[in-house]
């Protein structure tokens, strides 16, 4: 058992958890092209890290299209980019990251709270999810759907984890655990921990020019559940 009580573990979701190998973002630039009849400059720009919404919004950006018309169409985008999602992503299709599965047993035999910090809309985040088998790890989580601003989703989070368990937690209490830079200025602007995983899109040397409070090469490195519940690395 651990000395201390366990901190709060939020979990990112693509590049920490799952891949969807380019599916999704196939299926968001598919719906934009139907709504707005472009996808924008989707060849070379990245996603990672960032809202739901606010890809939406940058990518109609290069395209011309207003600011207002977008948010105006913005729920007609996410239910189209929802059923192009659900279509895509067939059992097999989603690749659960090396030692993730290991880390959320590890998490659950200690008592750890685990939630998701995502800049998923929710039933997006659910969608990927259920089809990498892991859906049932999470039971509340603040999502891209709550605030297109991904530093806002903290407060949300810590919130839907005090309803939900009963309990606050605070500051260090609290760990964000993901594969971009925006994970790591997330947990900063939020005054929690911040552990980065360079499973992602996000070179190490960048992530490692944020100083995260621990960085890991995967989930499944040595040392990477006390990493997460203690901040120690091997």
């Amino acid at each position: 058992m651990l000395a201390v009580p366990a901190p709060l573990v939020l979990f990112d979701i693509d590049g920490t958890l799952i891949s969807t190998e380019g599916r999704a973002g196939q299926a968001l630039a598919g719906a934009l092209s139907e709504t707005f009849g472009t996808s924008g400059l989707v060849p070379g720009y990245s996603f990672s890290g960032k809202t739901d919404p606010q890809i939406v919004f940058e990518l109609m950006a290069t395209a011309g299209v207003s600011h207002d018309r977008v948010e105006r169409q913005l729920p007609e985008v996410f239910a189209r980019y929802l059923a192009r999602l659900a279509a895509a992503l067939q059992p097999g299709t989603v690749k659960v990251l090396a030692g993730v599965t290991e880390i959320l047993d590890g998490l659950h035999s200690r008592g750890a709270p685990i939630g998701l910090l995502t800049g998923n809309i929710y039933e997006g985040a659910i969608v990927k999810l259920r089809a990498a088998g892991l859906d049932h790890h999470f039971p509340f989580g603040a999502f891209g759907s709550d605030s297109a601003d991904r530093n806002a989703l903290v407060a949300v989070a810590r919130r839907r984890a005090r309803e939900a368990l009963g309990g606050d937690f605070l500051g260090r209490r609290i760990v964000i655990v993901g594969d971009a830079e925006a994970d790591i200025l997330c947990a900063r602007a939020g005054g929690t921990r911040a552990v980065a995983v360079a499973s992602g899109w996000t070179p190490r040397d960048t992530l490692a020019m944020l100083r995260p409070d621990a960085l890991l090469d995967s989930l499944a490195e040595p040392g990477a559940l006390a990493a997460i519940l203690d901040g120690v690395t091997s």
